[in-house]
């Protein structure tokens, strides 16, 4: 396939961290990147227009629901997700495999490929690598991850092993039917690193797709539940034997400690639905820690939730107008603490980025994190 994508800019003289562009098929991507999730097309409580002034050019969406509703019929009528949302930067779509891995007793994976039934109706589908690849071509994303099979921590060795075997039928494949449809598949797809939590496994995973030669890498199977020591160590593992000269991807985590930690690993892009999922219910990301606006203590704060965040909240609004809104249901609440969680990732990842181009990246990880978990000493 041989796709290069990536360039290295500038590498932390400290850490494995590194600084990098993406190019895509609706512009570059600064990287390491947070990546907002718009499982459905769109990310919750906040406009496109207001996602792309924040400065994010790479959203996520889902392929599972995507295929559901509104369906690639709907999808090839509009010419693809970009037209049909009106989202002019770049899209990264999963697999579905984590969804369909969700719904436990309403799946069985098989070698040909995963039998479910719809969450919303109950209808039965299936979905080969194969199909996926030809959702997302309707869909038109830029990346497109190709089918995996996703386990939970504590499996068998076994179970490990035959899960891990699938993947790197179903990654083949993949590659196979990327080729067939030729000039006509204008997405980048990334293959799927797994092997659960057993070492000789993900070094395996790592080094085969690796070989399959995608234009880039995603470090699967992890932030599935494990304790986060072991997330630390199986990230920091796995990433030694993926090829540096790809992206480096891995799903599930927005969590500032999270982010610094795949960042010291090399890696480049990352997405959670966590930001706009916790600002929904008052939440909100700030450099002393996560802070609840629900609480009292924050109704005669005439203060922004956090000094010099250039979101619609922290620029007009106070903590305790905000407080009230949330306390009160208002959705604008929900909506502007979803503008300033996006706001603050994006921002901080700016910092990250300054941070290895001027060789101080341990040194920032360590300042933050300290000052991030202060409030709860």
């Amino acid at each position: 396939m041989n796709d290069l994508i990536y360039k290295k800019i500038h590498q932390d003289a400290g850490s494995k961290a590194r600084l990098g562009e993406v190019t895509l098929g609706h512009g570059v991507v600064q990287t390491p990147a947070f990546m907002p999730v718009g499982t459905n097309g769109t990310v919750k409580g906040i406009y496109h227009k207001t996602v792309k002034d924040i400065g994010y050019n790479l959203i996520l969406a889902n392929t599972y629901h995507m295929y559901l509703r509104p369906g690639t019929e709907v999808l090839d009528s509009f010419g693809g997700l970009h037209n049909f949302s009106n989202w002019k930067g770049n899209i990264l779509t999963d697999s579905g495999g984590f969804q369909v891995f969700s719904l436990s007793g309403l799946r069985k994976i098989k070698e040909s490929g995963v039998h479910f039934q719809s969450h919303i109706d109950g209808s039965r589908h299936i979905f080969t690598p194969e199909k996926v690849i030809n959702i997302q071509k309707s869909i038109g994303s830029d990346i497109c991850m190709v089918l995996d099979v996703c386990t939970a921590p504590k499996i068998t060795y076994k179970a490990a092993k035959e899960a891990m075997t699938i993947t790197h039928s179903w990654a083949h494949r993949s590659k196979v039917e990327v080729e067939k449809l030729g000039e006509s598949f204008h997405g980048k797809p990334f293959g799927i690193v797994q092997g659960n939590f057993f070492k000789d496994l993900r070094k395996e995973s790592a080094e085969y797709i690796s070989s399959l030669d995608f234009p880039g890498i995603a470090i699967g199977g992890l932030s599935v539940g494990e304790e986060k020591n072991e997330f630390y160590d199986y990230l920091s593992y796995t990433a030694e034997y993926i090829d540096p000269s790809k992206p480096h991807y891995v799903m599930g985590i927005g969590s500032p400690d999270y982010i610094l930690a795949a960042v010291e690993n090399g890696i480049d892009l990352f997405d959670c639905v966590l930001a706009t999922r916790m600002a929904r219910n008052g939440a909100v990301y700030t450099d002393d820690g996560v802070i609840a606006l629900k609480k009292a203590v924050h109704t005669f704060d005439h203060g922004p939730i956090q000094e010099g965040c250039t979101c619609e909240a922290c620029q007009h609004y106070s903590r305790g107008y905000m407080h009230h809104m949330i306390k009160c249901g208002e959705m604008l609440g929900g909506m502007m603490a979803t503008e300033h969680n996006l706001t603050y990732l994006y921002n901080f990842m700016e910092r990250v980025r300054a941070a290895i181009r001027e060789d101080r990246f341990t040194q920032f990880k360590r300042e933050y994190l300290e000052r991030f978990y202060s409030q709860g000493k």
